[in-house]
């Protein structure tokens, strides 16, 4: 409330209604990822005889260089998250009244000559493969998990959709207030509303060739079985298996469940469980629909809601490498 401004009750329900939607702003997951940076920066300062208000370019170049170097207790951090430390900072001097100046020259300057010195590639998750995603649903059982299972992995596979996307589905528009999207199943597929990261967004996921593989078929059935006609798609199951509840999964059930699936499809079984566990999350299924469907780009571009094609092309994995072959193009 401003100063100037005496309260009441009407701007005092205005006050919380204003927090409501500040905090909805960012995910979930965003909001406790900042919390996390601003309680490590604070605690850095606090051991360094600092404040950390009002922001100091010359402090936070100094934090950055600590991050970067190990110098600390901390372990040395890659380039991306300590870029994504930098960010998490600047929204939260923003939450306090304050702006963070990325580009004076004490931030600046420090951060380009870490990414100069400690950049490396981008480690990539594995793409799931048309073939991997057939072998993880063959493994699921028959019962109601296995078919909430199924329907997840597939629908997630064929929408190139992201763990919270797949998780935050209703059965209807507007059937719960954490709602991040409805479905609608038609003769010909089911067609997806999402409130994504870059907007609302239509997902459409056309009917398979046979029913065991099918991504609307699946949901079909985990929907009949369940009798779910409100609210959220993807609940939790009672102990036995039987009976869904009324608890809407969390997204790290699709991460766990990918990783499960993995091993027990046994892909990349040459490898060690650990390194096979770390090579797949839920960005696997999104690249792997990527990497395997082999029409226009701009198709795929659109599932995926990127907004530009170079996006798209880091998610196609090893699909077109070699594909055109430039060299003897130019008569080599």
């Amino acid at each position: 409330m401003p100063s100037h401004v005496s309260g009441s009750g009407t701007l005092d329900r205005l006050v919380d209604t204003a927090r409501d939607y500040a905090r909805a702003a960012a995910s979930e997951n965003t909001l406790k990822a900042y919390a996390k940076d601003w309680a490590h920066f604070a605690r850095w300062c606090r051991m360094k005889g600092a404040e950390p208000l009002p922001p100091s370019p010359e402090m936070i170049g100094l934090y950055l260089a600590d991050l970067a170097s190990g110098s600390g207790p901390s372990p040395t951090l890659s380039v991306s998250t300590i870029d994504r430390r930098l960010s998490g900072l600047a929204w939260n001097y923003a939450q306090r009244g304050f702006s963070l100046d990325r580009k004076n020259r004490h931030i600046a300057t420090v951060l380009a000559g870490i990414k100069r010195k400690h950049a490396r590639p981008p480690v990539q998750k594995e793409a799931i493969l048309a073939e991997d995603i057939l072998a993880m649903v063959a493994s699921l059982p028959y019962d109601l998990r296995g078919l909430r299972d199924r329907a997840i992995l597939l629908l997630g596979y064929a929408g190139g959709l992201r763990r919270s996307e797949i998780v935050s589905l209703d059965v209807h528009k507007d059937d719960t207030l954490d709602s991040g999207g409805w479905i609608e199943i038609f003769d010909k597929g089911a067609l997806l509303t999402l409130n994504a990261k870059t907007g609302w967004r239509e997902v459409e996921i056309g009917r398979g060739s046979k029913d065991q593989t099918c991504p609307v078929h699946a949901l079909e059935q985990w929907l009949h079985f369940t009798k779910i006609d409100f609210g959220p798609v993807f609940v939790g199951t009672s102990r036995d298996g039987k009976r869904p509840s009324d608890t809407r999964l969390n997204d790290k059930h699709v991460a766990r469940l990918i990783k499960r699936t993995v091993l027990d499809a046994g892909i990349r079984s040459e490898l060690p469980e650990k390194e096979r566990l770390a090579l797949f999350s839920g960005h696997s299924l999104r690249a792997g629909l990527a990497s395997s469907a082999e029409v226009d780009e701009r198709y795929v571009q659109k599932q995926l809601g990127h907004a530009s094609a170079e996006i798209t092309r880091r998610y196609q994995r090893r699909r077109d490498r070699f594909r055109v072959n430039l060299t003897k193009a130019a008569g080599l």
